[in-house]
């Protein structure tokens, strides 16, 4: 019997311990962050490197936090583990991390490879927080840019074309043309302007409350995923992603199908993406080649496949896997800096030649007049 079948077994007995602390309705819990969790885990996995126990890892751990949630959680995982519970178990109970860190932890604690599984989690949730901070940093300067050069459009339209028009007006002229239908587009946003600063609001609190509450962000981010999550530069994304999940099972000494399990656990919150982990899983237990199988699912590149079916037939497949996830997570990497890269450009481009094409078209007509009167 293998590690997911024992694994099912305990289940039903874990459900029923669970089942008799959750008498009262909890109130929502604060999930931790990628940054939190890696910590966390490379913290336990030297610990245990060093010969301690989880347990005592756990209160080594609480010792060194200031007083707060934090401290308390790890103060109820140690009290929990000293009781005789797994830390898979602990962490479940805990409500605060996510379900493919307690999955992946049962599987290595029955395997005897809690040090490892807390290791590879520990590098995989460091590259995840990498990797989202880099997408936020690469995303607030075309935002910021876009903001900036929609305001001074704008001011032109409502500020200084009528002053234009009014020049015009004392010359015995008047804007017409394009400069003319801007001056309209500038009257109407001046006769707008109290339902645009509502509306301005709306879009302020919404980035206030996505910036500030970790659970109304999370569901947002669920809502685009599961519509846009898996196109472009995000599909490149989430490949990377799968690939850092397989060669973390791999590591841990999970099978392949397996693993591919656990990979689309981490990608609920993208249908698409996790469709294709659990097409390849269906594949593999129905006897199709591994490069057969991953290529016609797309859980990995053609290339990709074939160097993993070579790693596996070889041996070495959890080395395989892991320079496969470095590869692939640069290629991500390099294909959001490049998305960003022709992103701020065509903002540049864009609103330069909108502001241009206000000021020409103020600005000939007025030549025009100077030189009829001079």
């Amino acid at each position: 019997m293998d590690d997911m079948d024992h694994f099912q077994e305990q289940q039903p007995e874990e459900e029923k311990r669970t089942d008799r602390k959750k008498d009262k309705k909890e109130k929502p819990v604060r999930k931790l962050g990628n940054d939190e969790i890696s910590s966390l885990c490379l913290g336990l996995s030297m610990l245990l490197h060093a010969g301690v126990s989880v347990g005592d890892g756990l209160a080594l751990l609480a010792d060194e936090e200031p007083d707060g949630s934090y401290k308390d959680m790890l103060v109820q995982l140690a009290n929990q583990v000293d009781d005789g519970y797994s830390l898979a178990y602990a962490f479940r109970e805990c409500q605060r991390f996510p379900d493919y860190v307690c999955g992946l932890l049962d599987v290595g604690e029955r395997a005897g490879r809690t040090e490892e599984a807390l290791s590879a989690l520990s590098r995989h949730y460091e590259d995840r927080a990498r990797l989202d901070h880099q997408v936020r940093s690469a995303l607030l300067y075309p935002a910021v840019l876009l903001v900036i050069m929609l305001a001074v459009i704008v001011v032109l339209l409502v500020q200084v074309l009528p002053v234009f028009n009014q020049v015009y007006s004392y010359l015995g002229g008047s804007l017409t043309g394009v400069a003319g239908g801007l001056l309209a587009l500038g009257q109407a946003l001046d006769a707008g302007m109290p339902v645009i600063c509502v509306l301005l609001a709306a879009v302020a609190v919404f980035l206030g409350f996505f910036a500030a509450l970790p659970n109304f962000r999370e569901k947002v981010m669920g809502v685009w995923r599961s519509k846009m999550g898996d196109k472009g530069v995000s599909r490149k994304i989430n490949t990377a992603r799968v690939a850092q999940s397989l060669s973390m099972g791999l590591s841990s000494g999970l099978p392949l199908e397996e693993a591919l399990a656990l990979a689309a656990s981490l990608l609920d919150s993208v249908p698409t993406a996790k469709q294709r982990c659990l097409d390849c899983q269906t594949r593999l237990e129905n006897g199709d080649p591994l490069a057969k199988a991953m290529k016609e699912s797309g859980v990995l590149p053609r290339a990709e496949c074939r160097l993993l079916d070579l790693g596996m037939r070889s041996g070495t497949g959890d080395a395989a896997m892991e320079q496969i996830a470095r590869r692939l997570s640069e290629d991500s990497e390099m294909a959001l800096e490049e998305l960003v890269g022709r992103v701020e450009p065509a903002l540049v481009i864009i609103t330069s030649i909108l502001v241009g094409l206000i000021l020409l078209s103020v600005m000939l007509p007025l030549m025009n007049i100077m030189t009829a009167i001079g």
